[in-house]
């Protein structure tokens, strides 16, 4: 029988977090153990089976496991896509060469720029006889005895992962699902995406593209879920296993390997949702998120608790428009190698040392320094990480800085140090101004939520650069990601182009459309037995001003699909881009408005874990003291007092210089800075003098 113990495993370039929630006692349990980036299945297993000896319980007390992973991210940022073929209409061979015609920002314009390969090289691209109008018409009949000659044409050459994407195929799946069915007689082998499961919405390139990332990830995603679920059979054969969506929601592993596209931003979107969490239970309305890793630190923009959702993203070079929480990787963690340039100027990261072999300090090998070996030589991490479990080398770390400074040319390892951190802290900062300033935020407006293993480690030097607030660092910050596996709902994305001018629109249309979508989301919801008194339901619509190129999504309301719910929509759009482009022609009725996309997402909701309150304390942190180490910080060394932050209480203060120690992560508090705890274990951070 099926237990009640809640797992969320969230796996990382260097460690995999895990978190297990007891709903019968209310308590939550951490750990972690390393990444295995050669099999990461075995690192999820041996955390699983860790968690379980440290709770001492039995797999059979497991009620379900979330995972975050980064399999389909990291298949994609390879950039090697051999054996991969597309499929499109007859005159359009050449689309995924033709691509937008936008030259990326930064090559002032198309002289100096040289368009990189393609995903699918021009000679592993077919065409088939066919043609479908802009309302699902059809224009020329699909040629079935050229569909048969090209699945063929692909069998002979060994390539076994295809994708499909016919031209105005959102608005009728017809032709792509026969072309499926002939390649499933023709090639059996062959793997097989069509853009009208993958995204049913108009723009020919980034539909193909996504179409294309969604069949290459295919069987790499599918093969590492199958692997998991092998592994758990063998702790409990019926535990269910839900996969982190990009989105903000999971699905259940089966339900991932038919639509893998789904989870390129499985991990990123897990802290980010954990995060906005802690910060809505705290009372923040604004607050930028901060998730640094070992390879990465990953931002994003939270208003109300909700994290902001884009289909405007993209992994690697290719767009990939499918729902996701707006998350900008910068390629600074923990483990990100410093380097001198041939110039002699210093880089850190993108590079990173990684799990294997590590920063110097970690003793496994590594011999180029990091951003964890400068923290290390300059006292703001302690020698053991992990309560103990994992040594660290302090005079390796010292050595591989003091390398790196000769290389440099600097005469004082601190020196070179703190040159490595302020690299990596203004790395971060400038992610943190591409959500914020670059889309017209005031950085200045948001609470920073600092987490992740190496995430809490610069939090008052970004306080600084930015002119923050304040800045939250959750209890147990270094698991954050695997605790918000435990906090999301299953949720499913549906996705029609319904292109058609306000004027003159037919409001039976508009609902026979939503309708069609919320059947296909019920579907699902059922396949994942939820009741119907369980499933709810979210509408949104994509409209423009008429003349427009992009589009701004708003939330629908519930209830009847009728003229008030089309104005309603109106209403909102209107609102929606004078808040993001400063202007509208909400009172110009000569400006039309076109309607281009309607979506509806099917929500299924899990249990979640409630944030257990602190005892409060007598506002003095003395009795966290557990000794003093010298710590080096704005050009100086000072005496630090050491603090154990599982013994901190409720309204307890620590002014810097100070460092605030744990199993997930440590919290330098520099001087000048103090840091209050609150209620829910948070430590608020902010200058001391405001």
């Amino acid at each position: 029988m099926t237990g009640e113990l809640r797992i969320g495993v969230d796996t990382g370039g260097t460690f995999t977090d895990v978190v297990v929630f007891d709903p019968r006692s209310g308590t939550v349990t951490i750990t972690k153990t390393p990444s295995t980036p050669e099999d990461p299945a075995r690192g999820f297993m041996d955390g699983i089976r860790k968690i379980l000896a440290q709770v001492d319980r039995d797999g059979h007390e497991v009620a379900s496991v979330s995972h975050g992973t980064t399999v389909a991210t990291n298949a994609l940022l390879e950039d090697e896509y051999e054996g991969l073929g597309f499929v499109t209409t007859e005159g359009f061979r050449h689309l995924l060469e033709i691509a937008r015609q936008s030259v990326p920002e930064g090559y002032g314009n198309s002289y100096f720029w040289v368009k990189p390969p393609r995903i699918v090289p021009l000679h592993h691209v077919r065409e088939i006889p066919e043609r479908l109008g802009p309302d699902g018409e059809v224009v020329r009949e699909l040629d079935i005895d050229a569909a048969a000659e090209v699945a063929r044409w692909f069998r002979a050459r060994g390539i076994d992962t295809v994708g499909i994407s016919f031209l105005h195929s959102y608005a009728d799946p017809g032709h792509e699902q026969r072309v499926r069915d002939i390649f499933a007689s023709e090639h059996p082998g062959c793997t097989v995406s069509i853009s009208s499961d993958v995204l049913r919405e108009y723009r020919e390139y980034e539909r193909a593209i996504t179409t294309l990332v969604d069949a290459f990830v295919k069987p790499r995603v599918g093969r590492y879920v199958a692997q998991i679920r092998t592994g758990l059979d063998e702790v409990n054969t019926r535990v269910p296993f839900y996969v982190m969506k990009s989105n903000g929601g999971v699905i259940s592993a089966e339900e991932v390997a038919q639509q893998p596209i789904t989870t390129i931003l499985s991990g990123p979107a897990a802290g980010a949702l954990g995060a906005a969490v802690i910060a809505d239970a705290v009372g923040y309305e604004k607050v930028i998120t901060l998730d640094g890793g070992g390879t990465s630190t990953d931002v994003c923009v939270v208003t109300n608790g909700e994290p902001a959702l884009t289909t405007e993203g993209a992994v690697g070079r290719f767009p990939t428009k499918v729902p996701m929480i707006d998350v900008v990787t910068v390629g600074t963690g923990g483990g990100s190698i410093a380097w001198p340039t041939p110039d002699g100027a210093l880089k850190v990261g993108p590079r990173s040392a990684g799990a294997d072999p590590g920063p110097m300090c970690y003793g496994r090998g590594g011999d180029e320094p990091t951003a964890t070996d400068a923290h290390l030589a300059l006292g703001r991490l302690p020698e053991a990480l992990l309560d103990g479990e994992m040594a660290l080398d302090v005079d390796a770390a010292r050595a591989g800085i003091e390398r790196l400074a000769g290389d440099l040319g600097i005469d004082e390892l601190e020196r070179c140090a703190e040159g490595v951190l302020e690299i990596a802290v203004w790395n971060q900062a400038n992610a943190i101004r591409q959500v914020t300033v670059k889309r017209g935020l005031d950085v200045r407006d948001y609470v920073l939520a600092a987490f992740g293993g190496s995430g809490a480690l610069q939090v008052c030097r970004l306080i600084d650069l930015l002119d923050l607030p304040a800045a939250i660092v959750p209890a147990n910050p270094g698991n954050l990601s695997a605790f918000g596996l435990l906090t999301v709902d299953v949720r499913n994305d549906y996705v029609q182009t319904f292109v058609r001018k306000h004027d003159g629109l037919d409001v039976d249309e508009v609902a026979a459309v939503y309708d069609q979508l919320r059947d296909r989301a019920d579907a699902a919801l059922e396949t994942e037995r939820f009741s119907p008194d369980e499933r709810s339901f979210v509408r949104q619509a994509d409209l423009r001003y008429a003349g427009q190129a992009s589009e701004v999504r708003v939330d629908a309301p519930d209830g009847e699909i009728d003229d008030s719910f089309v104005t309603a929509v109106v209403d909102r759009f209107h609102d929606r881009h004078e808040a993001t482009y400063g202007y509208g022609y909400r009172d110009d009725p000569s400006q039309g408005i076109e309607w281009v996309n309607v979506r509806v997402s099917g929500i299924g909701p899990i249990e979640r874990p409630e944030l257990r309150r602190l005892e409060t304390g007598d506002g003095d942190g003395e009795r966290a003291r557990i000794g003093d180490r010298e710590v080096h910080f704005d050009g100086t060394w000072h005496t630090a007092a050491l603090y154990a932050r599982a013994q901190l209480l409720s309204g307890d203060e620590i002014t810097g210089p100070a460092v605030v120690q744990e199993f997930s992560s440590t919290v330098p508090l520099a001087p000048g800075f103090v840091a209050t705890v609150d209620d829910l274990g948070n430590l608020i951070i902010r200058v001391a003098d405001r």
